[in-house]
């Protein structure tokens, strides 16, 4: 049980830290790594929803996103011009993003197919919150009166491979982490046993 909530915290330590270092540049620069608060609702759900206070968490890390938001805007000069009463839809975001990780987390292993089946949880999860934050978006910013549906998609769809494919590049970092993990801790215990 000891080392369950171990893991769990450690987990929750990454995906807190990851979240907090990248949640400032969409899609990274030369000094900065890409926002991976896709990925990491993604993986919270994945590797933490089923676990005691999943939820919990799951709240954590949305008050994370809001705080940082807060102060990069307040504090780095960053833009607020996405912080509209459309905001609150990115709970509705990452919640698929949770919840689509949740549900694969069965199915997880570190198999071709599992693997395959993975990513492309990734892909639709990761489509999902593009979608519901890009439509609230539209209709609840204020900032689209006069700007059609298509005009809309076609000004937000050059937006869509990156931030689905930083998900990816996130998960797929995750995946390879708990791979050396689990190869490490096989030659631990081989070599215990030895």
């Amino acid at each position: 049980m000891k080392i369950m909530q171990n893991k769990t915290l450690w987990i929750v330590a990454a995906l807190v830290s990851l979240m907090a270092l990248t949640r400032y540049n969409h899609f990274g620069s030369a000094m900065a790594l890409p926002d991976a608060s896709y990925a990491v609702f993604f993986l919270g759900g994945l590797l933490l929803g089923r676990v005691r206070g999943a939820l919990a968490i799951l709240a954590m890390l949305l008050l994370e996103a809001a705080l940082v938001d807060y102060y990069a805007i307040n504090f780095r000069e960053m833009s607020g011009w996405c912080v509209t009463s459309a905001y609150s839809f990115l709970v509705f975001a990452y919640g698929a993003l949770w919840f689509v990780g949740r549900w694969f987390a069965p199915r997880h292993d570190l198999t071709v197919r599992g693997l395959s089946g993975l990513l492309l949880a990734a892909v639709a999860a990761g489509s999902a919150a593009f979608l519901i934050a890009n439509v609230s978006f539209y209709l609840l910013a204020g900032y689209f009166d006069r700007m059609s549906v298509v005009q809309y998609v076609s000004g937000v769809a050059q937006y869509y491979l990156p931030y689905v494919a930083v998900t990816v590049f996130y998960v797929t970092l995750a995946v390879a982490v708990q791979s050396l993990l689990a190869q490490s801790g096989r030659k631990s215990r081989s070599a215990d046993a030895g």
